[in-house]
């Protein structure tokens, strides 16, 4: 079983207890501004436009080596906690808006500078969404992490992971009871070779795995 949980607030005797029941952990760490992080400061001056629907939380341009330096300080911090692996959300600035004209080949920069570091670190490395990049990043990352690719009809981009021999962690949101949605998407992410999860938007404690 693989829990994903945030680095910052998880101790490393938390993680030292999952690791006891044989539980794998994945570190969660964003790539965008937060605010209340512990290196928000550091990151202020490199904030762009606001990220949709999260507010307080902002694009970075990824290009400034003193973001790339608060990311790969995070992988330290990642390996000090032992982690197994990490989860850097927020890479796909440049299919949002960011304020900042990040190109491919500089987010592709970017993700593979991650993904060099975590494993340099003897970390894992998810792919967190960023569809579009995968023919281009499959080889650098363990394992894809996903959210609602069957709400908007995404995950056949995804498969190249699975034919690869490589875990497709899998989220769908789902309102009140989970009943409904789980028998919706489960046979098709079952289908699919998928690791599918229903979870609350708001990553509350419930959740139904679909298998």
């Amino acid at each position: 079983m693989v829990y994903d949980i945030d680095l910052f607030e998880t101790t490393p005797e938390q993680i030292a207890q999952l690791h006891a029941q044989q539980r794998k952990v994945i570190c969660y760490f964003d790539t965008a501004y937060e605010p209340g992080r512990p290196d928000s400061a550091t990151l202020a001056a490199y904030r762009g436009n606001a990220v949709d629907g999260w507010p307080g939380q902002y694009w970075l341009d990824i290009r400034a080596q003193a973001v790339v330096d608060v990311m790969l300080a995070r992988l330290d911090l990642a390996r000090s906690k032992h982690c197994d692996a990490v989860e850097a959300d927020d890479i796909d600035a440049r299919s949002n808006d960011p304020g900042f004209p990040i190109t491919a080949s500089d987010q592709q920069a970017f993700i593979s500078n991650l993904a060099d570091a975590a494993h340099a670190r003897t970390l894992g490395f998810g792919l967190k969404n960023d569809l579009d990049e995968i023919p281009q990043l499959l080889s650098r990352a363990d394992f894809a992490i996903n959210e609602e690719c069957f709400q908007y009809d995404e995950c056949d981009a995804l498969e190249p992971f699975i034919a690869a021999n490589k875990p497709v962690f899998q989220v769908e949101y789902a309102e009140g009871s989970f009943d409904a949605k789980a028998a919706e998407i489960c046979p098709k992410a079952n289908a699919l070779n998928f690791d599918t999860l229903i979870k609350h938007l708001d990553l509350d404690a419930p959740r139904r795995a679909c298998r």
